[in-house]
């Protein structure tokens, strides 16, 4: 654990900052306390640049014979009211640095299309789909596999084998209240690495397990599933059937639109 830093002030203002700061030290969200929503960090075990070098320069795993063709839309591309916090463009995620380029969200199209039709569901409750990550390039999968202590390796996937993320299959996601014009609150943070990220976990108030079991159903009516450690990943049903990928974003829009 990280020491504690003196904290000055008032009475009040040093009690909610030390809290703060004990999470941190404990690796956990660093803003529960708060109102804005937790960023889960971990301290990578090795240097991040050096990470990003080892992976641009490697190679993904081989495809199986017979996979299907991949054919990557841009979700907003099929209905522009789907609420975007791509986290991974960011600085705020578990490593604390941004990985994409751009913030955009890519799936295959049929898991596209099966996203939108449970985004468009949820309208009629009062919801919409906020997209933190879909599609990721191999690279970024094996940075965080490598960046990440054995001890919390459930949370990341494999590079060996591939990330359903990697095929276009896979997509990290939360609700959105139309009305209060924010997300809804969850039993965890987004990449939070802890045992409240569970699906089936029963702590946090009723109102969080309700907003999770409504994203659930939603997405399960369209044919995802959700992932046994992470209340937020949901896989299409034909996951297996798409090849891994290892496309950065730019080069996918170059792609896109027919230039260089």
């Amino acid at each position: 654990m990280r020491p504690l830093p003196v904290i000055v002030g008032s009475p009040a203002r040093r009690s909610a900052l030390w809290l703060c700061c004990a999470l941190v030290a404990c690796g956990a969200p660093a803003e529960r306390a708060g109102e804005a929503e937790a960023v889960f960090r971990i301290q990578p075990v090795r240097p991040v640049a050096e990470l990003r070098a080892e992976a641009l320069a490697a190679e993904p795993p081989a495809p199986d014979s017979g996979m299907l063709a991949p054919d990557l839309v841009e979700l907003r591309s099929l209905d522009s009211t789907i609420h975007y916090d791509i986290r991974y463009a960011t600085d705020r995620n578990f490593m604390g640095v941004p990985f994409y380029d751009t913030a955009l969200a890519f799936l295959q199209r049929p898991a596209a299309k099966a996203l939108v039709r449970a985004h468009r569901k949820l309208r009629a409750e009062g919801y919409g789909l906020l997209i933190h990550d879909a599609y990721r390039p191999w690279y970024v999968t094996k940075m965080f596999w490598d960046a990440t202590p054995d001890s919390l390796k459930r949370f990341v996937a494999d590079p060996a084998t591939g990330s359903r993320h990697n095929r276009g299959a896979a997509v990290d996601l939360t609700l959105y209240a139309l009305d209060a014009g924010r997300p809804v609150v969850m039993p965890s943070g987004y990449d939070e690495m802890t045992e409240r990220a569970y699906p089936d976990y029963t702590g946090g108030t009723t109102t969080e397990r309700e907003h999770r079991a409504r994203l659930r159903a939603a997405m399960e009516s369209v044919g995802f599933a959700v992932y046994e450690f992470e209340w937020w990943h949901f896989d299409y049903r034909d996951w297996p059937r798409y090849p891994v990928m290892n496309v950065r974003f730019r080069d996918l829009l170059g792609a896109q639109r027919g230039t260089p």
